[in-house]
């Protein structure tokens, strides 16, 4: 699946990001970009912009979206072996992409990329394991299936999908440590927002 402008409970999130890098207007990093909307979107407000992902048939999607656009590029890599080439980023967004890798490890090489002054933004998926997490689930469902409704949901775009193993209190503690002041708070449709800038 290739379409050209689409909506979901990860792309909801995208006018977030967008206005994160409107601000900064500088280079972007898209971890776990899958098929390139949010590079394509990304890249009409930043300098430059580089996807990364390990999936070579999203890659390959993300390259025939991104062909003509001139400031983006899309690696097929994980991004445990993703090399900067000496590069530092302004922002480095994860997209339902966090939980797909070791989380402490993700985070202090995306610290360690990013520029000074740089952001760190994920939307994220946590499970559920407390009595908080599953009130919280349920009080977002009538939401959820409302918007999913409202905005035409394209439930399946072709990527990897997996159950994310940490919950937010666990999350919450990894990035007290590895990132000092991090912003994180539940979000609709089943996502967290994680913020942080480095000093």
């Amino acid at each position: 699946m290739n379409r050209a402008d689409y909506w979901n409970h990860n792309a909801a999130y995208h006018p977030w990001l967008v206005g994160i890098a409107a601000r900064r207007r500088g280079w972007v990093l898209d971890v776990g970009c899958g098929e390139g909307l949010l590079v394509q979107r990304v890249a009409a407000v930043s300098r430059g912009v580089v996807g990364v992902d390990a999936d070579a048939s999203a890659v390959g999607r993300a390259r025939a979206r991104l062909r003509a656009v001139g400031n983006a590029t899309v690696e097929l890599t994980g991004f445990e072996s993703f090399a900067a080439d000496q590069r530092s980023y302004d922002l480095i967004a994860f997209v339902a992409s966090l939980h797909h890798l070791p989380l402490r490890e993700t985070l202090l090489k995306a610290r360690r990329l990013l520029a000074p002054g740089g952001e760190l933004a994920v939307v994220g998926l946590s499970a559920n394991k407390s009595v908080t997490d599953w009130t919280w689930a349920v009080l977002c469902t009538p939401a959820a299936r409302a918007g999913s409704w409202l905005h035409g949901e394209t439930r399946d775009i072709g990527v990897a999908v997996a159950e994310p193993p940490e919950s937010l209190a666990e999350i919450r503690r990894v990035a007290a440590d590895v990132l000092p002041g991090a912003r994180i708070r539940r979000g609709l449709y089943y996502r967290y927002r994680l913020h942080w800038r480095k000093a």
